[in-house]
């Protein structure tokens, strides 16, 4: 993963903790998660749409022959 071992994981995630505190940890979880499920929504959004619009020009070529 990107070279990172647990030992520099381990570095990254108590520096964190000392920025911004135990406190403020479960809220940057929360929006970090949100942002990712929204991430997600909008790609699987754009996939059906260009499905729908393959299928919807497939018919009009079928049609057009």
């Amino acid at each position: 993963m990107f070279g990172i071992g647990m030992p520099e994981l381990l570095i990254i995630l108590v520096i964190i903790l000392i920025i911004f505190g135990a406190g403020k940890l479960p809220e940057i979880g929360k929006g970090l998660g949100k942002g990712i499920k929204n991430f997600k929504g909008s790609l699987s959004e754009e996939e059906t749409e260009a499905a729908s619009k393959k299928q919807i020009e497939e018919k009009e070529s079928n049609n057009s022959q």
